[in-house]
C-alpha cells in the first residue's frame, strides 16, 4: 500500500469533506486561515506561491500542448502532416479530428502501431470521433488531465497537501508535499505525485504509478506504458495573473527520449461550480461510443 494510503483513504471522497461546509468557499477559507496561521508556513510564506483562493481559478485556452523553450528537448506529439488539425478557434472551416503522426521518429514501434489503429478507425469512418478522456467522461490522468478546456481548476493548499479540483466533473488531483515516493505504489488514474517548493513561485510535482487502459498524454491518444514518469513545473507569473506549467515526460517503454510541453492558465473569478460528465450509453450521434466502464452489481 502508499505511504499516503490512510490519508488517502481518509479523503477519498472529498465531498464528504466539502459537506461538512456551507459551502466549497467556506472550505478554501478556512484552509487559508489554517495555513496562514501554521508557523512552519508563516515562517516560509515568502518561498510558497499563492495558488489557492476561494476568489480565483485557473483557465486554460486551447487543447494542444504548447512547445517547449528552446534548447530544453524534444517538443510533444503533432498532428500528421496529411490531415492538420483545425479547431475551433482556428477560423472559418470545418473541425477536424486530431490525427497524430505516427511517423514521428520518438515513437517506439508499438505506439506507433496502436495510435495508427486509432487514426484508422476514425479516417475510415469506423468511428465519428478518436477517443478522447474528456469526451468520454474519463479522468484524464497525468498529464492529459491539465488539457481539459473551456472549464477552470482550482488549488487548495495545506502543509501536507496540495489539491487540484477541476470544474469539470469535479476531478480531484492530491499532491502530497514530500520527498519520497512509497516503496510500492499500485497504478491508477492520476497515480502517486509528490511536490515540493522552489523559488517563491513554483511548485514542482513527481508523479510515478500510472495506469494505462485509456490513459494518454494528448487528444492524438499518445499511449505510454506503466514506466511513465512525469515532471510538472507549475510556475506563477510575476504579476500572479498567469501559470505556466513545463512538463517532462519519460517512458523508455514508449518514447526513445523523454518530451518536453507547456500549458498556460489565466486568472480568473472561481465560480466554485461542479460539472457532472453523464456518459453517451445510447451513442444516440452514431460510431462514437467506446466501452463505458459497467457495475456487476448497482450500488443500492
Amino acid at each position: 500500500m502508499s505511504k499516503f494510503g490512510k490519508s488517502a483513504n481518509l479523503h477519498r471522497d472529498p465531498f464528504k469533506l466539502l459537506r461538512r461546509c456551507a459551502s466549497v468557499a467556506a472550505l478554501v477559507t478556512s484552509v487559508a486561515a489554517f495555513a496562514i496561521g501554521t508557523p512552519a508556513l508563516a515562517q516560509a510564506s515568502d518561498k510558497i506561491p499563492d495558488l489557492a483562493s476561494a476568489q480565483f481559478a485557473w483557465l486554460a485556452l486551447g487543447v494542444d500542448w504548447l512547445d517547449p523553450p528552446p534548447g530544453l528537448g524534444r517538443g510533444p506529439i503533432r498532428p500528421d502532416p496529411a490531415h492538420p488539425y483545425h479547431g475551433n478557434r482556428d477560423g472559418p472551416g470545418q473541425v477536424t479530428p486530431h490525427i497524430g503522426n505516427t511517423k514521428d521518429p520518438v515513437l517506439k514501434p508499438w505506439a506507433a502501431k496502436q495510435m495508427q489503429d486509432s487514426n484508422d478507425e476514425v479516417l475510415s469512418g469506423k468511428r465519428g470521433l478518436p477517443f478522447s478522456a474528456q469526451s468520454f467522461c474519463y479522468p484524464g490522468g497525468v498529464p492529459e488531465q491539465l488539457l481539459t478546456p473551456a472549464q477552470p481548476f482550482y488549488f487548495i493548499q495545506t502543509p501536507k497537501e496540495v489539491w487540484m479540483i477541476w470544474e469539470s466533473d469535479h476531478m480531484v488531483r492530491r499532491i502530497y508535499i514530500t520527498d519520497q515516493h512509497s516503496e510500492t505504489v499500485r497504478p491508477s488514474w492520476f497515480g502517486e505525485s509528490i511536490g515540493h517548493y522552489e523559488g517563491g513561485d513554483t511548485l514542482v510535482v513527481d508523479t510515478v504509478g500510472l495506469q494505462v487502459h485509456n490513459s494518454f498524454l494528448d487528444w492524438f491518444r499518445t499511449p505510454h506504458s506503466e514506466k511513465l514518469h512525469v515532471i510538472e513545473r507549475f510556475k506563477l507569473s510575476a504579476d500572479g495573473g498567469t501559470l505556466e506549467a513545463l512538463v517532462k515526460v519519460d517512458d523508455p517503454d514508449t518514447f526513445n527520449e523523454p518530451l518536453y510541453m507547456m500549458r498556460r492558465w489565466r486568472k480568473v473569478p472561481n465560480p466554485l461550480l461542479e460539472m457532472v460528465c453523464a456518459e453517451n450509453n445510447g451513442d444516440h450521434f452514431g460510431k462514437n461510443l467506446f466501452p463505458i466502464p459497467q457495475a456487476e452489481r448497482s450500488d443500492f
